[in-house]
């Protein structure tokens, strides 16, 4: 392992690293390849671009993650079931047939209940990656997004997880909905807007009131002149005060919380968590995601060479 490769290929995304011995980034290559691309241009040729643009070596493994493991990607990674180890997601990556360079996908995490089943694929990766930094004991994993992943850990093990549709719910309501109107020409905000926190606190006390909440947003614009930026800051507060209404009802309220975020987003989290007083940390989600498969490459190969001797 003198070099190996790490990539975390999601539906319209593709990331990938190259890392040395040392565990040092010595090349990346970012592109909007992602899995609904490379089912039509083809998945090793949009991986050996890459792998050629980073001067790669050619015995240099892979390690990937997200939804090149989907049923509908390059290879079906699976699920494993909760509870499971952190260290079953890599001892269950499945090897890419085919092809001369070792190439192995992780895979997603299942919770088979009726009435909660949820999926991850991707997030878990994550997962790894923050880990070695949070003390052992319960926890709670807040990984924003399109689809909010919130974990419960509890040393090394996840005992389950909840996803929340918050960034495509708001992503509809803010392009298709009647609320189109109210947000468009917004000016954009940040964590410490007035609206944005005051439409947060407002929601998550009493989440049952949100779509009457929401439709407000309209009637204050026809009656009070809600400026559009105003309206976006409301409109994102609900949302990820509805979230979080759920989310934390399902753990103690002393229950810490790590959030794995970046950029605005990870701002607005941090923000709210603030305004709601959650004891919280945040690790960075391009950092944990690297980290996890870096975790998880060194697991796997180790293993194979300690097995060989």
């Amino acid at each position: 392992m003198a070099h190996y490769v790490a990539v975390d290929w999601g539906t319209t995304s593709f990331r990938l690293w190259l890392i040395d011995d040392q565990g040092a980034v010595v090349g990346e290559s970012r592109s909007r390849e992602g899995m609904t691309t490379a089912r039509e241009t083809g998945f090793i040729a949009v991986l050996d671009k890459h792998l050629a643009a980073v001067g790669a070596p050619a015995d240099a493994p892979v390690i990937m993650c997200g939804m090149v493991g989907a049923k509908q990607g390059w290879v079906e990674a699976g699920y494993i079931d909760v509870p499971a180890k952190l260290s079953d997601i890599s001892g269950k990556a499945v090897g890419v047939p085919g092809v001369s360079r070792d190439i192995r996908i992780l895979p997603g995490l299942a919770q088979r209940d009726t009435d909660s089943a949820d999926v991850i694929r991707g997030e878990e990766t994550q997962l790894l990656g923050c880990v070695e930094s949070i003390d052992d004991g319960e926890r709670l994993i807040a990984m924003p997004g399109t689809h909010s992943k919130w974990v419960r850990l509890a040393r090394d093990a996840v005992v389950g997880f909840s996803t929340f549709m918050t960034g495509e719910l708001f992503d509809v309501i803010a392009k298709q909905s009647i609320l189109q109107h109210a947000v468009k020409d917004s000016a954009g905000f940040d964590g410490a807007h007035p609206a944005f926190l005051s439409a947060l606190d407002a929601t998550y006390r009493a989440p049952e009131l949100a779509t009457n909440r929401l439709f407000s947003i309209r009637a204050r614009g026809l009656l009070f002149s809600l400026a559009p930026t105003d309206a976006e800051a409301t409109l994102s507060g609900m949302m990820i005060g509805l979230e979080l209404a759920g989310a934390l009802k399902q753990a103690p309220r002393d229950t810490p919380v790590t959030l794995v975020a970046s950029g605005k987003l990870g701002g607005l989290y941090e923000a709210a968590f603030q305004r709601l007083g959650l004891k919280s940390t945040t690790v960075d989600a391009d950092d944990a995601v690297r980290r996890g498969l870096s975790q998880a490459a060194r697991a796997i190969w180790q293993q194979n060479e300690g097995s060989r001797a």
